[in-house]
C-alpha cells in the first residue's frame, strides 16, 4: 500500500480511537469505581480492552508492512504514536517543535562477491568470509597487524603510518562479551582505520556469536547509525572465521594477501524516535524524569524478516515484538496524563531496535532531557508470552524498583517472575541497556515467560505473529500493571538505585555524582 493510502487509514484509526474513548471510557470507569475504592483513584483501572486491541490492530496491521526502520510503514507508525501524544495533550520535549527526534541512518546492502587469497587458501564470501562495510575494493600486499585496532597504543597501531596498507585486527575487544559490545568495537576499529587512510581492514573473528549467525546476518541488508562523516566512505572491512586460530598466520609480518570485494552499496534513510512529556506535580521532584520506553519498529517483509515465510503471508507484523510494548506506553501515557504523578514522565517510542538498538543508542547520546535528571527507564519489550498469570521483568533484582513493580502487578492479579531465561543474556539485548551503560537504572518489563520454549519460538520474529493471535484480556492487564508500576516509581520518595556490585553501578555513581 502506498504511503498516502496508509495515512488515510491512519487518520481513520485516530478518529476511531477517540470515538472509543468517548463511548467506552466513562462507562468503564464508572463500573470500575463501583467495585473498589482503589479504582476511584487510579485511571489505570479505566484502561479498556477495546482501546488496547484497537491500537494493537493498527500498529501490527498488514498495511504497516512490518514497520521496518527506514521504510514507510515505520514512518506511519511513528506518526500514529505522535498523534496519540497530541490527542492526550503531552508536551513536546524542551527545544523540540514536535514529538519527533529525527535520526539520519545508513542502509547498507549485502556484498554480492568477495574473496581473500592467503597463500594457497582462498577464503570465500558466505563461507569463511563476510563483508561488513566498504565500497568496491581490489587490493594486494603485505598485511599490518594492529592488535585489537582500537588505539595507537601497544594493543593497536603503535604510532605507525598505515596509509594505503591492509590491516589485520584481532576480533572483539578485551571487554567485549555480548553481541552489542562486539559490533560496537568493530565499528570503532573501522572508523579509526578509515581515519588513518588504510586500504582495508580484516578482523580475525573468534567471538561468542556463532559463525553461522554472523554469516546469515551479513548476507542481509543492515541499517546503522553512520560511523563516518557524511560522504566519507568507510574502508572495505571483512571478518574472517578464525575459529581454532586457523588463520593465525595473518598476524605475522611479511604475509601477503589479495582482497577483493564488490562492496556494500550504501544509502541514507531517516527515522525518528517519538517523545512526549507529562509534567510532574511536585514542585521539586518534577525536575526529575522517569522514561517509559518501548521500540515500535519490527523486521519488515519477506527476506528482510530473516525467518521462513509463505507467499500467502510474508509480512512480519510484530504484534508481540513490539506492538504489545508500544501499546503499553500509549496506555500509560493516557492514565498518567489524566492523573499526573509527582515526577515528570518522558514517554519514548524508540525506532531501530531490531537493527541494532539504534533509537535508544541515539537517544542516550542525544538525550531530550538531561540523563542526570533521568532517574529510571522502565522499558517494555519481549519475544512473546507463555504464562498469562505473570509478567517477567529482566533486571528486577538489579534496578531498585522491585517493590513498586510487584505491587503494580499484584494489583491487577499478576505475579512477577524475575530474570527469565538467564542463559540468553536478555538484559543487554533490549533498549534498556543503552540507558544502563550511561548509569540509568533500566529493567525491561516483559510479557509472561520463564524460558524460551516452543510456545515462544512459534511467534518470535515469525510471520504468524499477528494481532488475531493475542489474548487481549491479558494484554489489557499487562498494560494496567505497566502503567501503575510507572506511577509508583514516579511517586516514590527516593530515586531507585542499582544493586550493590552490579556491573552498571559505577556508571550510575558517575552519572548522579554519588
Amino acid at each position: 500500500m502506498q504511503t498516502s493510502s496508509l495515512v488515510a487509514v491512519l487518520a481513520g484509526l485516530v478518529l476511531t480511537t477517540g470515538s472509543l474513548q468517548a463511548q467506552t471510557g466513562p462507562a468503564k470507569q464508572t463500573a470500575s469505581r463501583s467495585k473498589t475504592p482503589l479504582a476511584a483513584k487510579l485511571p489505570e483501572f479505566s484502561i479498556s480492552r477495546a482501546e488496547v486491541e484497537s491500537h494493537t490492530r493498527f500498529l501490527a496491521s498488514d498495511e504497516l508492512m512490518g514497520r521496518r526502520t527506514g521504510e514507510p510503514g515505520n514512518q506511519v507508525a511513528a506518526r500514529y504514536i505522535a498523534e496519540q501524544f497530541r490527542q492526550l495533550g503531552l508536551n513536546t520535549p524542551p527545544g523540540q517543535t514536535d514529538y519527533f527526534q529525527q535520526i539520519g541512518l545508513e542502509k547498507v546492502k549485502a556484498a554480492s562477491s568477495a574473496s581473500l587469497i592467503l597463500g594457497k587458501d582462498t577464503l570465500r564470501l558466505g563461507k569463511e568470509l563476510v563483508v561488513m562495510a566498504g565500497g568496491p575494493t581490489n587490493v594486494s600486499g603485505e598485511v599490518v597487524y594492529v592488535g585489537y585496532g582500537l588505539t595507537d597504543g601497544e594493543d593497536g597501531y603503535k604510532g605507525r603510518d598505515v596509509k594505503g596498507r591492509i590491516l589485520v585486527a584481532q576480533g572483539g575487544s578485551p571487554d567485549a562479551k555480548g553481541p552489542g559490545e562486539i559490533f560496537r568495537a568493530s565499528a570503532e576499529k573501522r572508523k579509526l582505520a578509515t581515519s588513518k587512510g588504510a586500504a582495508a581492514l580484516i578482523e580475525l573473528y573468534s567471538e561468542s556469536i556463532p559463525w553461522g549467525f554472523v554469516n546469515q546476518y551479513f548476507s542481509r541488508e543492515q541499517v546503522s547509525i553512520p560511523a563516518t562523516e557524511a560522504g566519507n566512505t568507510p574502508i572495505a572491512h571483512a571478518w574472517v572465521n578464525n575459529a581454532n586460530n586457523q588463520y593465525k598466520q595473518l598476524k605475522e609480518a611479511g604475509q601477503t594477501v589479495v582482497f577483493r570485494t564488490s562492496g556494500r552499496p550504501r544509502s541514507m534513510v531517516s527515522s525518528a524516535n517519538v517523545a512526549g512529556i507529562i509534567e510532574g506535580t511536585d514542585p521539586k521532584l518534577k525536575s526529575e524524569y522517569v522514561i517509559l520506553s518501548a521500540h515500535f519498529d519490527h523486521v519488515g517483509v519477506g527476506k528482510q524478516g530473516g525467518s521462513a515465510y509463505q507467499p500467502s503471508d510474508s509480512i512480519f507484523n510484530g504484534a508481540r515484538d513490539n506492538a504489545f510494548g508500544t501499546v503499553s506506553i500509549l496506555e500509560a501515557a493516557k492514565t498518567l496524563s489524566q492523573q499526573r504523578p509527582k515526577r515528570s514522565i518522558l514517554v519514548l517510542a524508540l525506532t531501530g531496535e531490531e537493527v541494532g538498538l539504534l533509537g535508544s543508542r541515539y537517544y542516550a547520546e542525544h538525550p531530550l532531557v538531561p540523563l542526570k535528571q533521568t532517574i529510571f527507564d522502565l522499558n517494555t519489550d519481549g519475544a512473546g508470552y507463555n504464562d498469562t498469570t505473570i509478567v517477567s521483568v529482566i533486571g528486577l533484582e538489579r534496578t531498585g524498583a522491585k517493590n513498586e513493580i510487584e505491587t503494580a502487578a499484584k494489583t491487577f492479579g499478576l505475579g512477577v517472575f524475575a530474570e527469565p531465561a538467564p542463559e540468553q543474556g536478555l538484559f543487554d539485548r533490549s533498549d534498556n541497556v543503552n540507558f544502563a551503560v550511561k548509569g540509568v537504572p533500566a529493567p525491561t518489563f516483559s510479557a509472561g515467560f520463564k524460558a524460551f520454549d516452543e510456545a515462544i519460538g512459534k511467534y518470535y520474529h515469525q510471520a504468524i505473529d499477528n494481532p488475531e493471535s493475542l489474548d487481549f484480556n491479558y494484554v489489557q492487564k499487562f498494560c494496567q500493571a505497566f502503567a501503575y508500576a510507572a506511577r509508583l516509581i514516579a511517586d516514590r520518595p527516593m530515586r531507585p538505585q542499582w544493586s550493590a556490585g552490579d556491573k552498571y553501578e559505577a556508571a550510575g555513581k558517575a552519572l548522579y555524582g554519588q
